[in-house]
């Protein structure tokens, strides 16, 4: 139920999940007692993981490999110049310590994967503007769990340029760690028949975990070599691809349910009461002050249009990664580590009540996005061991190019052909001039050696219709 009303209202879903957990924990409706900050924080780590996972495995190479550079600036210097604003507000407006303050800038100057991941592939958004929130998202855990740990440390915080040098250093090994276990991964998959269909989603989220697990171990980031060997699994066409992000996604609902719910159970309602307006004040200098300064100084260089930066600096959506950074300081006994905790919590639920609904309407008033564009190509794969060869079961979705054209215009490439199309319930071999509608399921065989060629000329008629190789969108 919490799932069909978030989806239907536009709210991420974790605002459902934290209600729950309220409601069951402390002055709820079962006065549960629960206070393990340090039990949320390893589950809360855990969940992440998989969230970044299914995320990663989402995530179109094509979009965001021209936004690499835009959301690197915006993971560094952007959560620079967010801290340092968020940090002296809530110094100078709320009169908390510098301490307190600093680590309350670095808990909220990351934006939330799940938060973003839910509510951006909803909303009809340019490529690269989706691209570069989507990698911005993936890439500022890193930077921001180091700053976080930095500033709970009982002695004196290490000089700026050392902690500049240990973010630069533990996202170059995360970086390096995730891209060589998703390649290596995808190397063995492509190339292993396992013996069950469903042992193949199983497999890709292993490999996922065992980039973090790497990448932690070598003292890199774990949480950008999850998410890289992710987006490399998920564009390397492994087969069963649909079936692997199917997993993926169920697994991710899963843990956002389970870390939400522990979440609310760890907060004590009665306390947020005193700290209510000293959020509400800390969230509105981020939001109309930090987030668009911060995207404003990041992507100078790329000269983006202002529609742009403004979507940019809206969506900058919290979910549960700052609260869960929140109870960081609270294991490590911070003083008014439980004020941190609470005015981080009201801030995420006020925030994105007010953010998350309205940037569908934003962005329509803004003129971004292009509802009519032409929908992507979804591409099963099974492999045929003994006949070298795959069996592609591909979709034509509604406003695909590929309505109407005829088979024998798909100019498939020598060694590959539809063997089989599915329309309306009934099945049915179709002739060299059979045309295609929206709906049908095509079934078709690629040998080996042509399967990659026939899946691009697939897409590119999808994208491009008869014309797709005049048209300059063949595939290559």
């Amino acid at each position: 139920m919490a799932v069909r009303i978030s989806s239907r209202s536009g709210l991420p879903s974790l605002l459902l999940y934290l209600g729950i957990g309220v409601a069951m924990g402390q002055d709820g409706l079962f006065d549960l007692q629960f206070d393990d900050a340090e039990l949320t924080q390893v589950i809360g780590y855990a969940a992440l993981v998989v969230i970044l996972a299914e995320g990663g495995l989402g995530t179109k190479w094509k979009e965001i490999r021209p936004a690499l550079p835009a959301a690197a600036a915006l993971a560094t210097v952007g959560i620079a110049v967010s801290v340092a604003v968020t940090a002296t507000a809530a110094h100078l407006l709320v009169g908390l310590e510098w301490k307190q303050a600093l680590i309350i800038g670095a808990v909220v100057s990351s934006t939330d994967a799940a938060a973003v991941f839910s509510v951006l592939r909803k909303v009809p958004l340019p490529s690269r503007v989706t691209g570069v929130l989507e990698a911005e998202s993936g890439f500022n855990d890193a930077p921001v769990v180091i700053l976080v740990v930095a500033f709970s440390t009982s002695g004196p915080v290490d000089a700026w340029y050392l902690l500049l040098a240990d973010i630069a250093l533990e996202l170059a090994i995360g970086a390096a760690v995730g891209l060589a276990t998703g390649w290596l991964g995808a190397y063995a998959l492509r190339r292993v028949a396992l013996p069950a269909s469903g042992l193949y989603p199983i497999a890709v989220m292993a490999i996922a975990v065992v980039a973090y697990a790497a990448g932690a171990m070598v003292h890199g980031s774990g949480f950008l070599a999850v998410y890289l060997a992710s987006v490399v699994l998920g564009n390397s066409r492994l087969p069963h691809a649909p079936a692997n992000r199917g997993f993926a996604e169920g697994l991710g609902w899963i843990a956002q349910i389970g870390m939400f719910v522990l979440l609310g159970l760890l907060v004590t309602p009665h306390e947020l009461v005193d700290d209510f307006w000293p959020a509400v004040v800390v969230g509105l200098v981020l939001t109309v002050v930090a987030r668009p300064l911060s995207v404003l100084v990041s992507l100078l260089p790329f000269r983006m249009p202002w529609q742009e930066q403004a979507l940019m600096s809206w969506a900058g959506l919290r979910g549960a990664v700052p609260i869960i950074l929140a109870t960081i300081p609270m294991v490590s006994g911070v003083p008014d580590s439980h004020r941190i905790f609470n005015i981080v919590f009201v801030l995420v639920v006020v925030y994105t009540l007010i953010q998350g609904p309205t940037l569908p309407w934003l962005a329509r008033a803004l003129h971004l996005g292009d509802p009519a564009e032409a929908a992507d190509l979804g591409v099963e794969s099974a492999p045929l061991e003994r006949l070298r060869g795959h069996l592609l079961s591909v979709s034509v979705p509604e406003k695909s190019r590929m309505h109407g054209v005829e088979v024998g215009e798909l100019r498939l490439p020598p060694g590959s052909a539809v063997t089989l199309v599915v329309r309306d319930g009934a099945s049915f071999v179709p002739l060299p001039t059979t045309a295609l509608r929206q709906g049908d399921e095509l079934l078709v065989v690629a040998t080996d050696p042509v399967r990659d060629e026939a899946e691009r000329r697939l897409r590119a008629v999808s994208q491009g219709g008869k014309l797709a190789y005049w048209l300059g969108t063949a595939g290559r």
